[in-house]
């Protein structure tokens, strides 16, 4: 598949993303993208999130593919056990954040999450029913590389090392991301048509 074959879905994390993050770009360059908008970015509640992700993909016309960072990918993992099978071609995840270990997260933008009251927490772990790629760094103050190794693991995702990349987002200097483009071009193309 290329892009122009599907509807690619962009779930940003807690905060959404800002107009320099890779996401926000992708969205303004990839003609076939368009972001989940959520209801509340600072305060998020699990089943609000879940249903957006849900009502977006069964709008689409073309196959969807899901490009979620952060809580975003926490979202994903929720929404994979209660859609219907079919509706999701793939997903690509990166920089996960490990919600059953919020407490342990930086301040971010002044605000604390508390991972079990958003019912982010647990973090399912069951096989995601679609291929997928999760993309993450040793260094991520959100998720150590051992337990994003854990859920690639359990979600039967493909596990990408991107090596000291913090959070993979605007403030660790991945507005443009090359990178992530080629990596998800790669993805597409081993998605079945």
């Amino acid at each position: 598949m290329r892009t122009s074959d599907v509807d690619i879905l962009i779930v940003p994390g807690w905060s959404s993303s800002g107009p320099d993050h890779w996401q926000s770009r992708w969205e303004r360059t990839l003609k076939t993208a368009r972001r989940v908008e959520q209801e509340n970015w600072v305060e998020p509640e699990c089943e609000a999130w879940v249903g957006r992700i849900i009502e977006s993909a069964v709008q689409s016309t073309r196959p969807v593919v899901l490009v979620a960072h952060s809580l975003g990918v926490a979202a994903v993992a929720h929404m994979a056990q209660r859609i219907p099978k079919g509706f999701v071609s793939g997903a690509f995840l990166v920089a996960p954040a490990d919600v059953d270990n919020a407490s342990a997260w930086p301040e971010t933008e002044g605000l604390i999450l508390d991972g079990a009251a958003s019912g982010f927490a647990p973090v399912p772990l069951a096989r995601l029913p679609f291929p997928s790629v999760l993309v993450a760094s040793s260094t991520d103050p959100y998720c150590g590389l051992e337990r994003a190794n854990a859920l690639a693991d359990a979600w039967g995702a493909t596990l990408v090392e991107a090596g000291d990349a913090g959070h993979i987002n605007g403030a660790s200097g991945h507005g443009p991301w090359p990178e992530g483009v080629l990596r998800f071009g790669t993805f597409l193309s081993t998605l079945a048509e």
